[in-house]
C-alpha cells in the first residue's frame, strides 16, 4: 500500500488558509480538472477529475467523507474513485493539517490502493504524481487568497468638504449579497503533472 507524506508552503496566513480549505466547493476549483457534482448533502463529497494525455482525455470520479477539527485544523479524508471506464478502482485516505502563522504549512499524511490497469503505473509513481498534484493546488490556492486579500479603503472626506446630502427617493430594498461561485482551476495536463512527477522522482532519489 503506497504511503505519502508531504509538505507544503502557502505563502499566506494559517487563519485565511483554514476557513477556505473547509469549503469543498473552494477547494475543488484548486485542483486541475476538479469538478464537484450538484448532489451533495449526505456526507459524502462528490466529484470528478479530468486529465488530458494530448487528445485523450480520461475522467475519473469519486466520492469522499470530510471530518474536520477546527481546534487542531486538521481534515481527516477518507475517499474512493473509479475510472470512467470501471477497469481501476482506488481507495485512499489521508490526515491534511494546517500549521503556522505568517506562513502556513500544509502536511498531508495518507495512503492509497489502486486495482486494475493502473495498479502498476500508481504503485510505482503514484506518490510522485500526487506531490506534483499538491505542488498544483498550493499555486492555485495562494492565487486564490491574492485574489481575495481585501482592498485599501478611500481615505474618509473632511466635514468640512462634504456637501449636504438630499434625502433620497424611497426604493426597493437592495437584493442580498451572493456568494460568488469560485472559479475552477484550468484542465489539467497529463503529461504537465508526469513531468513534474518525474522531477519529484528525481528529487527523492
Amino acid at each position: 500500500m503506497p504511503s505519502l507524506t508531504e509538505t507544503t508552503t502557502i505563502p499566506s496566513p494559517a487563519d485565511q488558509v483554514w476557513p477556505l480549505l473547509r469549503d469543498p466547493a473552494l477547494v475543488a476549483s484548486c485542483i486541475p480538472g476538479a469538478t464537484l457534482s450538484p448532489d451533495q448533502g449526505d456526507g459524502m463529497w462528490r466529484g470528478s477529475i479530468r486529465v488530458k494525455f494530448g487528445p485523450t482525455v480520461a475522467v475519473f470520479r469519486g466520492e469522499a467523507s470530510l471530518a474536520f477539527d477546527d481546534v487542531a485544523r486538521t481534515c481527516t479524508i477518507e475517499g474512493r474513485g473509479i475510472d470512467g471506464r470501471g477497469a481501476s478502482r482506488a481507495l485512499a485516505s489521508g490526515l491534511v493539517k494546517v500549521s503556522g502563522n505568517d506562513t502556513t504549512e500544509l502536511a498531508i499524511d495518507g495512503s492509497f490502493t489502486v486495482s486494475g490497469p493502473l495498479e502498476t503505473f500508481a504503485n510505482a509513481g503514484g506518490v510522485h504524481v500526487a506531490r506534483a498534484l499538491l505542488a498544483e493546488f498550493s499555486a492555485n490556492m495562494a492565487k486564490k487568497l491574492a485574489e481575495q486579500a481585501p482592498t485599501v479603503p478611500p481615505p474618509p472626506v473632511s466635514p468640512v468638504d462634504a456637501a449636504p446630502l438630499a434625502q433620497p427617493a424611497a426604493t426597493a430594498p437592495p437584493s442580498p449579497p451572493t456568494t460568488p461561485t469560485p472559479t475552477p482551476a484550468a484542465e489539467i495536463s497529463g503529461f504537465r503533472i508526469l513531468w513534474r512527477a518525474f522531477l519529484s522522482w528525481l528529487r527523492g532519489k
